[in-house]
């Protein structure tokens, strides 16, 4: 089934100074998708965001919007909205006026019962008199979710929307992004550091470093076989603490159709001794996909053995070495 392209980002730069913070980037983002794109500190993804929805000005490239190169008319900047990471709500406005004010900036009038409803849709339809200091960040973040809805957008953009909350309301905020994915066909792109916001939602992952695209693809396939350093800095940071010499590991990966003892049986049918030094398994677009990484029998005839009852057993693995898990 073709996908259709709803946002396509062609060759984008862009300077500070002479700082380059985006280069070259290319990206497209097929309708219904959550896009995850995924960064270090000061790798240029929120800029590229700030580049998407027209709050910054790129140098060479272009953003094609359904087809259409986009020049950040009306139109457009109806269609693709935002939440930040600090919500960015008006303190001496309620909850509802915060959510009517996105309609009244396009002129609008007489949209409170669309407020109302979408105050409902994000769970806060008793909450609109409240102030937002009365809120709690979640709460915020939601109220700015019900905001951006307002001008019926097709799509969602998310510069670190979870980055100022705590694990358990990070949860709640990211299900009801999934939810209204889901329900409203809302095409959603995040952006953030943090791996775990990403792989908990998002079908597909770019991964950007120095003001690149390095790596993006469907989010099973970067996480599960990560191809550059950075990627894999990312997804085994805080994981694997190993030295960087030639010390050989046998990385096993399953998606969900292995629902076996692996190692145990590893150990019982070959009779070799092996130390677990990473273990994770994640829901990936829907589906339980992980992945083992065990030391390399330091005999020959060891290592050979596990390497043969693996290919037996149909088990995905790949032989690594120190080096390329840093």
């Amino acid at each position: 089934m073709n996908e259709q392209i709803i946002l396509k980002i062609e060759n984008l730069s862009k300077k500070f100074g002479s700082n380059q913070v985006l280069k070259n980037v290319c990206l497209e983002v097929a309708k219904g998708d959550i896009y995850g794109i995924l960064g270090l500190s000061g790798a240029g993804k929120s800029t590229l965001v700030r580049c998407i929805n027209g709050l910054e000005q790129f140098d060479e490239g272009t953003i094609a919007f359904n087809g259409e190169v986009v020049n950040f008319d009306r139109n457009y900047r109806r269609q693709v909205a935002m939440i930040f990471q600090q919500f960015n709500l008006l303190d001496q406005r309620t909850v509802l006026k915060n959510v009517m004010l996105a309609s009244e900036l396009f002129g609008e009038k007489h949209c409170q019962n669309k407020a109302m409803q979408l105050l409902k849709l994000v769970g806060l339809e008793d909450k609109v008199d409240a102030y937002p200091s009365q809120l709690s960040g979640g709460q915020r973040q939601r109220v700015a979710i019900a905001r951006a809805l307002m001008s019926d957008p097709q799509v969602l953009l998310c510069d670190e929307a979870t980055s100022a909350l705590d694990p358990e309301t990070t949860n709640q905020i990211l299900n009801l992004l999934l939810q209204l994915n889901r329900e409203l066909g809302l095409t959603i792109i995040m952006i953030s550091h943090q791996m775990n916001v990403i792989e908990q939602i998002c079908n597909k992952v770019a991964i950007i470093d120095q003001a690149q695209i390095v790596e993006s693809g469907n989010a099973q396939d970067i996480f599960l076989f990560p191809k550059t350093d950075i990627s894999k800095r990312i997804i085994y940071s805080g994981h694997i603490n190993t030295k960087v010499d030639n010390s050989k590991f046998v990385k096993l990966i399953f998606n969900g159709e292995i629902d076996t003892p692996i190692v145990a049986n590893i150990i019982q049918d070959c009779n070799i001794a092996l130390s677990i030094i990473y273990a994770d398994s994640k829901v990936v677009n829907g589906r339980i996909y992980g992945q083992l990484i065990l030391t390399m029998p330091a005999d020959s005839r060891d290592a050979t053995k596990l390497c043969k009852y693996l290919q037996l057993k149909q088990i995905h693995f790949e032989e690594v070495v120190a080096s390329e898990l840093q």
